[in-house]
């Protein structure tokens, strides 16, 4: 699910100050290109939040604003479906079965099971890793 969210950027002293009104938040960058992506970076993360607590990601556009003379007001796109991906490296533990002959080879030879499923799964569902 991808949206794109207004943000203001405010000139300061050790960079740009990233206002996201949407979200109530706040982040900085060094630069215009490194507050882009802390902008980013802070809603995927607050919307992935507020997923994994059972509650609804703000519409974009919805909080009113004032931009300061000099802010620069623009829009930073976030896929939270991909920001989740990225982000959420959790495991879980999955019971399979192989021949016991396979698995006495594996073992012999110190294969990591749970990495070579994990690439298995990669390579399968065209995924990087």
């Amino acid at each position: 699910m991808r949206k794109a969210y207004q943000i203001i950027l405010t000139k300061s002293s050790e960079g740009y100050l990233v206002t996201v009104p949407d979200f109530n938040c706040n982040t900085e960058g060094k630069d215009i290109a490194d507050a882009l992506y802390m902008a980013r970076d802070v809603i995927g993360a607050m919307g992935i939040t507020l997923q994994d607590m059972g509650k609804e990601i703000p519409e974009a556009g919805t909080v009113p604003f004032k931009a300061n003379k000099g802010d620069i007001v623009t829009y930073v796109d976030v896929d939270f479906t991909e920001y989740r991906k990225k982000v959420d490296n959790r495991k879980v533990k999955k019971t399979l079965s192989i021949p016991s002959w396979l698995n006495e080879k594996a073992e012999a030879e110190n294969i990591n099971f749970s990495r070579v499923l994990e690439e298995g799964l990669r390579k399968v569902l065209n995924e990087e890793g």
